[in-house]
């Protein structure tokens, strides 16, 4: 490969071809269904698959034998389907006929998650703008450009006439909803996907942009609302408080048996698990290239503090071990609004980031009954867990592939590659890695 080619036609492809439509797709409010249970009604996410089709037959179109498709199971959403057969380049030689009898599937998805609220001025989520080489608007980078950056590796290869496997790509449209479409079309798509040698998930995060990142290892997931009820309707404070224990008093004891307040350690022990010892060892190499950007690339307001001073440790702390959040609470009116009453009940929704070796399943049931086992004062106390989600942990690389992933962070940053586990959770990663235990994996992103 000519990299200097390389360079030149990637650099073109994105600035006059891909960015343009992924600032289209920017402005477009295709929520993840759980976001919007009417996505269908709303018709945003037709939009982006329509505007997604076109795009990538245009430019397939040359290529004999390649085809886009987009596939609909009833009541699911849509997915993108992609094939492009296998090129024995100009070389016709031992290296394109071994290639042609394998598969490479590459992943992605075009669904967004929800405005949320922290935009700059002059930002929003389907406001799309440009500034200097950053592109802002809700799900560019999440994970709207994967399918523009496979099919135009796929194109680079073929200005070149160089060799290579037959290519599938997957573009889901439920990923931010936990994926759960994505098995029924991996299902019903078996046997044209086949089986691959390789899979590349464009859908997880880089550590800097100064060399290639490569993920291990996803957290898993074990959601779900934690209620406390004491009381059938509000009673003015003055009256109940002293007699009727406070519902957010209660949930705050619950939570301390699940998390020490003061640490943030998680306490159920059935939620950790043992760190491999080559995970430790990468998560050192990472907090080395990295240094305080681990924490400081965060928006800490005021004179906030990371939850510990040792770099490799909040690395683990982000990949390996069990974290918990309260990412939503009802049963409580706005501070404006607020009487001098003693409310009723308090719901948390509660998220818990899992190692990656911990069933989810597992881990929420025993979330549950920690939670809802002797409660204090005997209050009503009910988790209603949206069940949980398993993790990832990266088979070991095969020589070739560790070769390769060496030779293109060389020639395109002038340094290795790194390795590290990612904080967040990609359902499909798991499932893959179940279904193709012999599969190896490149699982990278540009957030």
């Amino acid at each position: 490969m000519d990299n200097s080619k390389l360079h030149a036609f990637m650099e073109a492809m994105w600035e006059k071809d891909i960015l343009p439509t992924l600032t289209d797709y920017i402005a477009i409010p295709n929520k993840s269904p759980a976001f919007d249970p009417d996505w269908e009604a709303h018709g945003h996410m037709g939009r982006v698959v329509s505007l997604f089709e076109a795009w990538a037959k245009a430019r397939l179109a040359p290529i004999a034998g390649a085809t886009v498709e987009v596939v609909q199971l009833p009541k699911r959403t849509p997915l993108i389907f992609i094939e492009i057969p296998a090129a024995s380049g100009a070389s016709n030689g031992k290296a394109s006929d071994n290639a042609s009898d394998k598969t490479v599937l590459l992943y992605g998805h075009l669904d967004k998650q929800p405005e949320m609220v922290g935009w700059d001025e002059g930002l929003g989520p389907w406001t799309p703008v440009r500034k200097g080489d950053k592109l802002y608007g809700r799900g560019g980078a999440d994970d709207g450009y994967a399918m523009f950056a496979a099919i135009a590796a796929i194109l680079a290869l073929h200005e070149q006439n160089l060799p290579h496997a037959r290519a599938v790509i997957v573009i889901e449209a439920c990923e931010e909803s936990g994926s759960p479409d994505l098995v029924h079309y991996v299902e019903h798509l078996s046997r044209r996907i086949g089986e691959p040698s390789l899979v590349v998930c464009l859908d997880s995060g880089c550590g800097n942009y100064d060399q290639l990142w490569v993920t291990t290892s996803l957290r898993g997931l074990a959601a779900g609302t934690l209620s406390v009820r004491v009381l059938t309707e509000g009673v003015h404070s003055g009256d109940a408080s002293g007699v009727t224990p406070s519902s957010f008093r209660i949930l705050r004891m619950l939570l301390s048996r699940i998390e020490d307040e003061q640490t943030g350690e998680v306490l159920a022990k059935d939620l950790h698990a043992e760190i491999p010892a080559e995970r430790i060892a990468q998560a050192k190499t990472a907090a080395k290239a990295l240094g305080e950007e681990i924490y400081t690339k965060l928006p800490f307001a005021g004179s906030t503090k990371p939850m510990n001073d040792s770099l490799e440790e909040l690395v683990l702390n982000r990949t390996w071990r069990p974290a918990l959040a309260v990412i939503g609470m009802s049963g409580y009116p706005e501070p404006k609004n607020a009487g001098n009453v003693l409310l009723p009940v308090t719901e948390a929704k509660l998220s818990m980031r899992l190692p990656p070796t911990v069933d989810g399943a597992k881990a929420a049931a025993h979330m549950k009954q920690i939670f809802e086992t002797g409660p204090p004062y005997s209050a009503e106390v009910k988790f209603s867990s949206e069940g949980g989600q398993g993790g990832w942990n990266a088979p070991a690389l095969s020589p070739w592939l560790a070769d390769s992933l060496n030779r293109a962070s060389a020639a395109h940053f002038g340094r290795e590659p790194a390795f590290m586990g990612e904080g967040g959770s990609i359902p499909f990663m798991a499932m893959l890695g179940k279904r193709y235990p012999q599969t190896q994996f490149v699982v990278t992103g540009v957030l």
